[in-house]
């Protein structure tokens, strides 16, 4: 079973159009052990809708990143419908070393965890009431 923690929005201006930029941070248990965190970030405004993440799983029991995996994804809507990508670790806004490993689509597509990243974004498009509130 998973559980997303929800922290408070942060929130800055986009330097070219003014419009507020929303930055999300969310924990992640499955059978309430810590079990991955995931960062979006998307712009209020912007004609072209679409969030961008990273999910990071493995061990976060720890300070050491050596076990856990990063998947940078987008998402977006198209007839009606949630869809999401996975994208190149260099299209990612996040590098920090405690994500752990940021892996290239290719790679991600291939990884054991694949699954689980996107059991979380289904979980992402029902429960993440801000994101939803964002592409309604």
């Amino acid at each position: 079973m998973i559980r997303i923690e929800f922290e408070e929005p942060n929130k800055e201006i986009c330097s070219c159009c003014n419009n507020e930029i929303i930055k999300l941070t969310r924990f992640v248990f499955k059978d309430e052990d810590a079990f991955a965190i995931y960062y979006l970030k998307f712009t209020m405004g912007h004609e072209d809708k679409y969030a961008i993440g990273i999910i990071s799983i493995g061990d976060w029991g720890t300070d050491q990143p050596k076990n856990r995996f990063a998947f940078p994804f987008r998402i977006w809507t198209s007839d009606n419908n949630y869809q999401v990508g996975l994208m190149d670790k260099e299209e990612s806004e996040w590098k920090h070393e405690i994500l752990g490993n940021i892996l290239d689509r290719k790679d991600a597509l291939e990884h054991p965890w694949i699954k689980e990243v996107f059991h979380i974004t289904d979980h992402i498009v029902d429960e993440d009431k801000i994101l939803i509130e964002y592409f309604n």
